[in-house]
């Protein structure tokens, strides 16, 4: 008999993979996973320094207790802020990011220096947000830049106090927003757009489609999944807002504390030492942003879904 060759036998590179990725998991469990547990358990309980951090209290159960009184205090409104203020920025920022990035990627404009552009768009998302913070401070002050400007034009009669208006102190904090992140979201929609397939925007130009049709019922379409992720990013941040208002208020959220973030109002209570309200406020935030991220991720995915459904149920009824 002859000798039957052997058989070789296959490398599994499966387990080299999992390598890889067991260092993200290791900082994860260690910096994100096991704090959050920590802040959700320590949320229960009555645990706090008084006397100046002198005298430690707890911790000890108190059950549901520093939820309720998160909520009978002034939490709601301080997301109502929170929601405002991300509007206000947000809103501008992705009709900006939509226009300019169908501006760059159209190769019929032949725009010159696009290189030159995309790095002075995104060079504000480079500026530390407390110095952008305090050169708005510095501009719109009622002695400032922006004030004798629009006084000197004749638009304005007397200074405007910005930072003592609640339509101001608002505006400015969704202004800098806006500034800081518009590049950084039309650098992320250039990327979507200039991964259509060309030919689908020959294709409408010869059916006859003009720009506006074929930016709503091609360029949109295509990239709404990156539309999806720069929403979810943007609005995860946007709950996070934290340093912008800190410094442009000086932590107190004025006028009358409607500036005034669920993480500055989180911050108030670490400050303090108050960690089971503090852990309370945590929880709280992370479920809101939870809720929020499935919300928009199925509701944007549900057209698409829905139609299939409804292809199905036409083929199974002929």
């Amino acid at each position: 008999m002859e000798n039957s060759p052997k058989k070789r036998k296959g490398v599994d590179y499966s387990k080299w993979g999992y390598l890889f990725i067991l260092p993200f998991f290791i900082v994860f469990i260690i910096f994100q996973l096991i704090p959050l547990i920590q802040t959700i358990y320590y949320s229960f309980f009555e645990y706090f320094y008084a006397m100046g951090g002198l005298k430690k209290v707890g911790p000890s159960f108190v059950g549901l207790a520093n939820y309720q009184e998160i909520f009978k205090a002034d939490m709601p409104k301080y997301f109502a802020n929170t929601f405002i203020m991300w509007i206000i920025g947000f809103i501008p920022q992705i009709v900006v990011s939509l226009v300019l990035a169908a501006w760059f990627t159209d190769e019929r404009l032949r725009i010159k220096g696009k290189q030159f552009f995309k790095v002075v768009m995104y060079m504000p998302n480079l500026i530390m947000a407390s110095a952008f913070a305090m050169l708005f401070f510095a501009l719109f002050s009622q002695n400032g830049p922006v004030n004798h400007a629009l006084v000197d034009m004749g638009i304005l009669d007397k200074p405007f106090r910005f930072f003592s208006s609640v339509n101001g102190t608002r505006g400015l904090v969704g202004l800098m927003n806006f500034l800081m992140w518009f590049g950084n979201t039309t650098i992320l929609l250039m990327a979507a757009v200039m991964g259509i397939n060309p030919s689908l925007f020959e294709a409408a130009e010869i059916d006859g489609c003009n720009h506006t049709q074929i930016f709503f019922k091609i360029t949109l379409p295509l990239i709404r999944p990156i539309l999806i992720y720069v929403l979810i990013t943007s609005m995860i941040g946007g709950l996070q807002m934290f340093d912008v208002p800190q410094i442009l208020t000086n932590g107190m959220g004025s006028p009358d504390r409607t500036s005034m973030t669920m993480i500055m109002y989180l911050n108030n209570h670490l400050f303090s030492k108050n960690y089971g309200l503090a852990g309370a406020v945590s929880t709280v935030l992370f479920i809101i942003c939870a809720i929020l991220c499935v919300v928009v991720y199925f509701t944007s995915n549900r057209p698409e879904e829905y139609r299939g459904k409804k292809k199905k149920a036409k083929k199974g009824g002929k």
